[in-house]
């Protein structure tokens, strides 16, 4: 309907998932990173949670993409399900043969011998089995029980059975009951999905936009990204439909691109909340265009006149699009780029390449040039992100190919760790970090952060020479959100909070021994009260959150702490 309109080759927001217009972003990579440390780590259970339209689909597609060739798939997509039905699925899954049985239903024992059986003869021909459940919030706790005894079939090296969970914030608070502790010891990696960034939210409304072929005038001006994303809170699914009912609303008030006022009454109508506003909702819906034959074709006419007149004084020129996290598959990027350069050339202009400005020009922008230039040192061009964190692994003496760098340095240990926090943070956590700049609203840049002192901060650019700026020059450009590495336990699962118990705690108890000068504690021990409280004053005293629960700026601290040695960021300028 309105394709034509703004010159698309097809709608660009469907909520179907379609793999070309994948778009990973910061947070869906650690997703999939996490999801790949699992598949390696030697079975158990892996947790994915994320509110509803957060993309939890869109990274496990991904990850199965991902898997290694020695590597089966069982996947299940619909858990409403009892013990008897589910091992049934499961059996169904993998191929597995059931043994002839009499008249009557066949027991659970049945089904688990047979999946025992098959597990066994996979492992000795050298191939690995993962089972992944969406929608995981749906099982029972009996099930869920009965999952937890599939996997206790292992080799003195791994489990025989990878199982994946993924589900809405509930499966969480499911698995953390009592009557389920057994399972959640098991629980190896988890991650919880959270949404798009502001900046995201603008690179993912241009990436689809490039994919589905746009080159004229932006339908959505980079001024409404803020507006966008409050209205959408960053999810994905709400993104798709805000935008496809603002593009209709364009579309029939014959507006060349989406206004303030037209993506408030989309939000009043797809959302039907306060959140677009009373004015908006009050007022009246679009008409309805397919309410009869004569009306949409006068309408059609209007629209195409009205465009006429509209585009005439529109330069068109091809848009520069970098999404904030570039997408894990290829075929997403090979697309947007096909789509404007196809689109350019039918247009008769040259798709002009992605500009990313020196640090003096985006200096100067927030000072006086001349003093800016100065205290810039001349950076040079920003990173994009990938290539960011890959120099950032170069400090930690790691060389990692092409491809996602977080999921890459899962395989060695090495974790991504993103955070909002100002300087003064990164200067408590001593740690090297990729910093995301705000010069762009919608296309975040980034530049290393090898070192600060008291007065200036070393950075390195996309040229890797190191140059010094001012820290006021700094925090004009900085958006305060970082991602770093750190070297986590390799049990470690996603935070060690009271009650827990296991290799993590015991390797936490140890550290906090060794930094007290206290005896070695006896493993297997839960984080009781007496090792929570030594655990809080330990955060007190480095300006922690003083929670009494580990996450990982905490373990960073104990890393650092315990004397390991590890990239620094003070090191070089002084504390």
């Amino acid at each position: 309907m309105y394709t034509h309109y703004f010159h698309l080759k097809q709608p660009p927001f469907s909520i179907a998932p379609d793999p070309r217009y994948l778009f990973m972003s910061e947070r869906h990579r650690e997703a999939l990173a996490h999801l790949l440390y699992g598949v390696g780590s030697g079975g158990g259970f892996v947790l994915l949670t994320g509110e509803i339209g957060a993309g939890k689909t869109t990274v496990c597609r991904c990850f199965m993409e991902q898997i290694p060739e020695n590597c089966k798939l069982a996947y299940i997509f619909n858990p409403k399900l009892s013990v008897e039905e589910l091992l049934l699925s499961i059996c169904d899954e993998f191929g597995i043969v059931l043994p002839a049985q009499g008249a009557g239903a066949v027991s659970v024992k049945t089904y688990v011998d047979a999946i025992n059986a098959y597990l066994l003869a996979s492992h000795a021909q050298g191939r690995n089995n993962v089972l992944i459940i969406d929608e995981a919030q749906n099982l029972s706790a009996a099930v869920l029980e009965q999952l937890r005894l599939l996997t206790n079939l292992e080799t003195s090296e791994r489990k025989l059975l990878q199982i994946i969970l993924i589900g809405q914030p509930e499966l969480r608070s499911m698995v953390a009951q009592p009557e389920l502790e057994q399972l959640a010891q098991r629980v190896i990696a988890r991650y919880h999905l959270g949404s798009l960034t502001a900046a995201e939210t603008g690179a993912y409304v241009e990436h689809r936009l490039a994919v589905a072929g746009a080159v004229a005038s932006a339908p959505f001006p980079r001024t409404l990204m803020p507006l966008l994303h409050k209205l959408t809170k960053g999810v994905p699914r709400r993104i798709n439909l805000l935008c496809d009912r603002a593009l209709l609303g364009a579309y029939v008030e014959n507006q060349p691109q989406v206004t303030r006022a037209i993506l408030r009454k989309a939000a009043a109508e797809v959302f039907a909340s306060t959140e677009a506003g009373s004015a908006a909702q009050a007022s009246a819906r679009w008409p309805v265009l397919a309410a009869g034959v004569l009306g949409g074709v006068l309408l059609s006419a209007g629209v195409w006149l009205a465009y006429g007149r509209a585009s005439s004084s529109v330069v068109s020129s091809a848009p520069s699009v970098v999404p904030a996290a570039t997408a894990l598959a290829g075929s997403a990027p090979a697309a947007a780029t096909a789509a404007r350069a196809t689109s350019a050339a039918t247009s008769g202009t040259a798709a002009a390449p992605a500009q990313l400005a020196t640090a003096p020009q985006l200096a100067a922008a927030v000072g006086t040039p001349a003093t800016a230039a100065a205290a810039t040192g001349g950076v040079g061009t920003t990173y994009s992100q990938s290539d960011a964190l890959r120099a950032l692994a170069a400090l930690w003496d790691l060389k990692l190919p092409d491809g996602e760098p977080c999921a890459l340095a899962a395989k060695l240990n090495l974790r991504c760790l993103s955070a909002k926090g100002g300087l003064d943070e990164l200067r408590q956590l001593d740690r090297p970090a990729v910093l995301t700049l705000h010069d762009d609203p919608v296309r975040p840049n980034y530049l290393l952060l090898t070192a600060l002192g008291e007065d200036y901060a070393t950075l390195q650019g996309a040229d890797g020479k190191p140059q010094r700026i001012k820290l006021a020059a700094l925090e004009a450009r900085y958006s305060g959100e970082f991602s770093t590495y750190w070297r986590a336990p390799r049990s470690w699962r996603d935070e060690v909070s009271a009650g827990d118990k296991g290799p993590d705690v015991d390797w936490l108890a140890r550290r906090l021994a060794q930094i007290y000068g206290l005896k070695k504690p006896v493993e297997g021990q839960p984080l009781n009260a007496a090792l929570r409280a030594r655990l809080t004053e330990f955060q007190s005293e480095l300006k922690l959150k003083a929670d009494g629960v580990a996450g990982p700026k905490t373990f960073i601290r104990l890393y650092q702490q315990g004397g390991v040695r590890e990239p620094r960021l003070l090191a070089a300028e002084g504390k």
